[in-house]
């Protein structure tokens, strides 16, 4: 009986396997992946540029026409990246200030995301389109005026006008989880209420937990963001102990020649943490992104 049941199956199972096979791909498609393709390889040439820029000679980097693998290969250039500069010092910065930004702004960017899409107050439209609006705002528009507000209250070459500014305001972010949180149901709300809970209770013990998704996607975002933030450390920074790694990165550049060897190796190592955290992530960052944008 049982061997029937299984022939039977088996015997079910057959056209849906050859009616998948037989599914025919169009030729729209085929273009499609070629166009993506021939995309994909054009945006990650530059990056192939750069390690294999790291282990030349600096007579081998402009050649013409270009050597496209480097003979001989030079690991010395990564021993004498990390040495000729202070990498650790700078990677410790660059990491502690990543971790403080990324978790202010997960909790202020979710707190205000609450705010905005569950308690309903007057003006509650209006403010978050002007709260949006600041995001048409090019940054070279509030440097100057941010670099004064710095000056004013004494944080100049300090690691808190790197973090201060970016933790606390980040419209992209109270966006994004704004449209998750407006798809929780209400009726979570509701019985919520009804148990006793307040404002707070419900955001910490009912939207956190379900905006998970959303939360590493956001994550993700400000933390390559912050990772590769060189224009706010190099207005804001001046002592060499204090700098970052993309700040590090810009004094193999000298007045009148630049180590290109050398920054090239060194661009390659600040660029492995970013490469992890994508690789390992990337299936949050879809997700988030996605989901966010369904109603």
């Amino acid at each position: 009986m049982a061997n029937n049941v299984v022939t039977t199956l088996e015997k079910n199972a057959i056209p849906v396997i050859e009616a998948k096979v037989k599914k025919k791909v169009k030729p729209s498609q085929i273009i499609l992946h070629i166009i993506l393709t021939f995309g994909a390889i054009i945006m990650i040439f530059p990056f192939l540029w750069t390690v294999s820029s790291s282990l030349k000679d600096i007579s081998q980097i402009f050649l013409v026409p270009p050597a496209w693998l480097p003979n001989p290969i030079k690991w010395s250039n990564y021993i004498d990246s990390l040495t000729a500069m202070p990498f650790g010092l700078a990677y410790w910065n660059s990491f502690y200030i990543t971790a403080v930004v990324v978790l202010s702004t997960l909790l202020t960017a979710s707190m205000a995301a609450y705010a905005f899409a569950k308690i309903e107050f007057k003006g509650a439209n209006f403010l978050f389109i002007l709260f949006l609006a600041t995001m048409m705002i090019p940054k070279q528009v509030t440097m100057i005026p941010l670099y004064i507000i710095m000056g004013k209250i004494g944080w100049l070459d300090s690691h808190l006008s790197l973090i201060v500014p970016g933790a606390l305001f980040n419209a992209f972010a109270v966006f994004l989880l704004r449209q998750f949180i407006m798809g929780i149901p209400k009726e979570l709300e509701e019985a919520a209420i009804i148990d006793g809970a307040g404002y707070f209770r419900i955001y910490w013990s009912i939207i956190l937990p379900l905006i998970r998704p959303s939360l590493a996607a956001v994550g993700i975002f400000v933390f390559l963001g912050s990772w590769n933030n060189f224009l706010d450390a190099l207005i804001f920074l001046n002592t060499p102990e204090k700098f970052t790694v993309p700040l590090l990165l810009n004094t193999f550049k000298g007045l009148y020649v630049a180590d290109w060897a050398l920054m090239m190796a060194g661009t390659t190592i600040s660029v492995i943490p970013v490469l992890i955290i994508y690789i390992v992530a990337q299936k949050q960052i879809i997700e988030g992104v996605t989901i966010t944008g369904i109603k």
